[in-house]
């Protein structure tokens, strides 16, 4: 064996050895001349090569933007964002360019939909104090309406369109003109009250004009807390405007400052006066309530509140065919009479019925006065809005089997719903 050939054997036998400690394969440099005489052929031209390559690459898929979106995107977040984003601290990035599509697709679909309302009234308030003699003005309010039909129906707030009241100093007629502003339409069109109820808080105007953009109703019974809501209407007399949020809760009970109570859908979109009687509506532009109250107060803020249309259709129908609602009716009035009112004048808890109506359908079911109801269709009730909830779930001519307690002995009464007057 010559020299060369035995050289060559020792540089092969220490291209590899093992490390005691890791058990790993450690590789060392080659001694062989060749490799030095080589180098700039075999490793730096091909690495210099690689670096141009990659630069040309990279270039390349910066100037595609979606390339580059996928790139800088996969670059700043984890593979598995909900997982990893907790571990590690890591913030995904998104784009408010989809919310915005939404907000002007929404708009566009429903702005056409929404109107302007003014109610004019008279005012009579005394000279002063103490004369007799009155005066009479004009004022105005405002509001807003939904285009139910597209001939003219609009559906909208009875509080917008009823304003009668009375107090010690003046009073206020029932309005005296209705007026409607289209969108994009400075025309005024004079409307007529088609029907409103004071109880849903609902009224339904109309004018005279055809080819109107009428309302995309969605079901108000499928919507989730969260999911996207637009307020729109005209607060403040500013003709068209909405405002965003969420829906912040669903069957909120509500009591308004004349003591109804509502069951309602909670928004912080936000709503202000002239709002009353506009669209909520969801992400596809559809109506899902009718804005109607706020609270407003000190440290309040956010919390608007709107009637879910799926109530509003059975009403608006009756409003239309009858001018009001049909309700059933007991012909009776009442006390609430709690555990202590009861024990104090030797009672039961309970409804105390105070006044039963002539010819009514309670009195032809035999209530008398001084009955106490406890039940109603076998379901304990103890407030008239109880009583009056199970009852408005029945129709006029049904009948509503009712429990009342008489001197101390229970007795069974049937009721057949009667006509509200």
């Amino acid at each position: 064996m010559d020299e060369n050939q035995k050289k060559e054997e020792k540089i092969e036998s220490f291209k590899t050895v093992q490390n005691p400690n890791t058990y790993k394969t450690v590789y060392k440099k080659e001694l062989n001349p060749k490799t030095k005489l080589g180098f700039g052929k075999t490793i730096l031209l091909p690495f210099l090569s690689g670096i141009v390559g990659c630069g040309i690459v990279i270039g390349t898929c910066f100037g595609i933007p979606s390339i580059r979106s996928k790139i800088l995107n996969n670059a700043s977040m984890p593979e598995d964002n909900t997982s990893n984003s907790q571990n590690t601290g890591y913030i995904s990035q998104t784009s408010l360019n989809h919310y915005s599509d939404t907000s002007i697709y929404v708009a566009n679909k429903i702005l056409p939909s929404i109107v302007g309302i003014k109610v004019e009234y008279n005012v009579n308030s005394p000279l002063s104090m103490f004369s007799r003699q009155t005066q009479t003005s004009t004022a105005t309010a405002s509001g807003s309406g939904i285009i139910i039909s597209d001939d003219g129906y609009i559906l909208t707030n009875n509080h917008i369109v009823s304003t009668t009241s009375s107090e010690s100093y003046y009073e206020v007629s029932e309005a005296t003109k209705v007026t409607v502003t289209l969108f994009n339409d400075e025309t005024e069109y004079e409307a007529k009250i088609i029907g409103k109820d004071e109880q849903t808080d609902l009224a339904v105007i109309k004018i005279e004009k055809s080819g109107l953009s009428k309302a995309e109703f969605a079901d108000s019974d499928n919507i989730k807390v969260g999911e996207f809501a637009m307020a729109v209407g005209n607060p403040l007399g500013m003709q068209s405007s909405i405002t965003c949020g969420v829906i912040s809760a669903l069957n909120r009970e509500v009591t308004d400052s004349d003591g109804k109570k509502f069951t309602l859908i909670q928004t912080d979109a936000a709503i202000n006066s002239g709002n009353s009687g506009g669209a909520l509506v969801n992400s596809e532009g559809k109506v899902i309530g009718i804005n109607t109250l706020k609270l407003s107060g000190t440290g309040i803020e956010g919390m608007g509140f709107a009637i879910p249309i799926n109530s509003t259709t059975d009403i608006t129908s009756q409003l239309i065919q009858y001018s009001k609602v049909k309700r059933p009716y007991i012909g009776i009035s009442g006390m609430d009479l709690n555990e202590q009112t009861a024990k104090a004048n030797n009672l039961v808890v309970g409804i105390y019925v105070k006044s039963v109506d002539d010819f009514s359908a309670g009195e032809r079911a035999g209530i008398k006065i001084g009955d106490v109801i406890t039940e109603a269709d076998g379901k304990k009730v103890a407030t008239m809005d109880e009583l009056n909830e199970i009852k408005n779930s029945h129709k006029i001519g049904e009948e509503l089997k009712i429990k009342v307690n008489r001197n101390g002995q229970e007795k069974d009464l049937t009721i057949t719903l009667g006509e509200q007057p």
